[in-house]
């Protein structure tokens, strides 16, 4: 038998050891609760909605970027402004464009105006909760004083360009009326030649990656990847990409789709290698990742681009489907509900909102915006609280565009109507079929064996279990029209003769059969809405171009010109 100190001497080890046991659960579940949440935003520039290959083309296989839609959520009805400026403004803001003046055109690199000062931006609202905040690549939100540039407006860094597009390469930035050229590259607010004559796609990734493996996993991190690819470079040549990446789609037949499937390439390759480095350096586990366009893409040489929206109906800067519906995707761990496609209507203004919600702050989302979060719908399923979407109202252009519900109204066009037709190419031919050996087994094994499928399967093994369910969730993303020759229109919509346009676009996405003459209550519900977003507009604050802001007066650089000429007093600087 034993004595009674050694049974006294047992008990005591016993609940010494769950005691142990008990607190080390304890502090898991603490350490586990107080893990920071990072944020990557990942935005590409100018992809169009059918340039990647989750949306069924084959043409241009995105195995990363389709890593990521499957194990996460694709937005099937996600909106963005119809051009950059108004979109990046809308983005960082949470407030549609014509409520801050944004919305009419971009600002060039002599405009002496950007996106308010009095207007707090999301790097801002994370910096007050401890965030460490950096920005890669493009601003275009201002930077004629330096108040209006990236480490001004919330981001610790910036490496990237300010004005709206530049040269791939030498990181020239060319503009017309009048013609001027300066050389627009910057770490922080210093001129910055360290990588001249690298490719910009590679240089932002290999940015992105040093912030990553730099960083402290247990400081929330907020990291802006802004892509100058896939828009276009300067007139001597505006589609750039390394020469055997283009060898790699000689399949594709026109050039300059060849070279806009390099160029979508090399961005699809960010993505992987910024997901691995997330994982390879425990960060992973714990991000919230979005993935989005900030318009709809410039097709069939618009903008001397070769981008597609096929089957969505005209091009960037117009506010047709092909304009302002965007490739949209978030991922994340922490969401409960993934592998899917999200159906309700999401805005880009509504990031603020959202990512301040899903990091537990969402009493810090601020009265004034007009973004809405949808966090508890992404997460958990629960009925979206947007019905409705403004496109855009332009009186510079004269055109204006409204969704509510399933409804749609059009009045009015850019470019007198001459970009409001559909372009391809649509990626389903099968002559591609059969160059490319493309199969979903093979699509569903490329994705799997990406970079970034690689890592997702490690942190969530079960997301997507086979090609079957990738099958399943491919139908449901892709966009189908229901007639079968989609370059005719049933009621055709003759925007430029002043007409109204009503389409409903669940069941005509495509924008051909308008029933306006059907629908005359709807039209005027709509018109309604229209004028209530009316009464809080604000005028576009575009201003004419600054002729001392040419680069030819500031050593061939595009610069924060007007601080030298017309300096404010210290107090007001930033």
């Amino acid at each position: 038998m034993y004595s009674i100190s050694k049974i006294f001497t047992i008990v005591l080890f016993i609940e010494k050891y769950h005691l142990g046991w008990f607190q080390n659960i304890l502090q898991d579940d603490t350490a586990n609760a107080q893990k920071p949440i990072h944020i990557i935003l990942i935005i590409a520039d100018d992809l169009g909605f059918n340039d990647v290959s989750f949306r069924g083309s084959r043409q241009i296989p995105t195995p990363n970027i389709d890593a990521l839609a499957y194990s996460g959520i694709i937005l099937n009805n996600y909106y963005v402004s119809p051009i950059c400026t108004p979109s990046r403004s809308a983005l960082f803001s949470g407030i549609h464009p014509i409520h801050t003046g944004m919305q009419h055109d971009v600002i060039y690199g002599a405009t002496p105006y950007g996106l308010p000062l009095n207007v707090k931006l999301l790097p801002e609202y994370l910096k007050d909760l401890d965030y460490t905040t950096h920005l890669v690549g493009k601003w275009h939100l201002g930077h004629f004083r330096k108040a209006y540039t990236p480490t001004c407006r919330g981001f610790d860094t910036h490496y990237g360009h300010w004005t709206g597009h530049k040269d791939y390469y030498d990181n020239t930035a060319e503009e017309t009326n009048p013609e001027a050229v300066g050389y627009d590259m910057r770490r922080n607010m210093k001129v910055s030649y360290e990588n001249f004559g690298n490719y910009t796609t590679d240089l932002y990734t290999e940015e992105a990656m040093k912030l990553i493996k730099q960083h402290n996993p247990s400081v929330p991190l907020f990291l802006t990847v802004s892509h100058t690819a896939v828009h276009s470079a300067n007139p001597y040549a505006y589609l750039q990409a390394p020469d055997q990446v283009i060898q790699q789609f000689a399949y594709i037949k026109d050039p300059e789709r060849r070279k806009y499937a390099a160029m979508v390439h090399k961005l699809d390759e960010s993505c992987g290698l910024i997901v691995k480095t997330l994982h390879d350096y425990g960060l992973l586990e714990n991000s919230i990742i979005v993935f989005t366009t900030d318009n709809g893409g410039p097709a069939a040489g618009f903008n001397n681009n070769a981008a597609s929206n096929w089957p969505l109906r005209s091009v960037k800067n117009t506010l047709w489907e092909g304009g302002v519906r965007g490739a949209g995707i978030i991922w994340s761990p922490l969401l409960s509900n993934t592998s899917r496609v999200f159906y309700d209507i999401i805005h880009i203004q509504d990031w603020l909102p959202t990512l301040l919600d899903a990091i537990g702050q969402g009493s810090k989302i601020p009265p004034g915006v007009d973004g809405i979060s949808q966090w508890d719908s992404l997460n958990m399923g629960q009925p979206s609280r947007r019905s409705e979407v403004l496109h855009n109202i332009d009186d510079k252009y004269g055109n204006l565009a409204i969704r509510v519900g399933d409804w749609k109204l059009l009045h009015g066009t850019t470019y007198n109507g001459k970009w409001d037709g559909w372009y391809g190419p649509s990626g389903v031919e099968a002559k591609e079929f059969v160059q490319m050996n493309t199969t979903i087994d093979t699509l569903f094994h490329s994705a799997m064996n990406s970079m970034a499928g690689i890592a997702f399967q490690e942190v969530l093994p079960n997301a997507v279990e086979n090609s079957h369910s990738m099958t399943e969730i491919l139908k449901e993303a892709i966009v189908i029209c229901r007639k079968p020759n989609i370059n005719t229109e049933s009621n055709p919509c003759n925007l430029t003769a002043g007409e109204s346009c009503l389409f409903n676009i669940k069941i005509d996405p495509c924008e051909r059969n308008n029933v306006a003459s059907d629908y005359p209550g709807i039209v005027k519900l709509l018109y309604k809405k229209l004028d209530k977003y009316r009464e809080g507009m604000v005028p576009p604050l575009n201003k004419p171009k600054d002729s001392r802001g040419q680069p030819k007066f500031w050593d061939y650089k595009w610069t924060n010109w007007m601080d030298y000429i017309e300096p404010l007093p210290s107090s007001t600087m930033c």
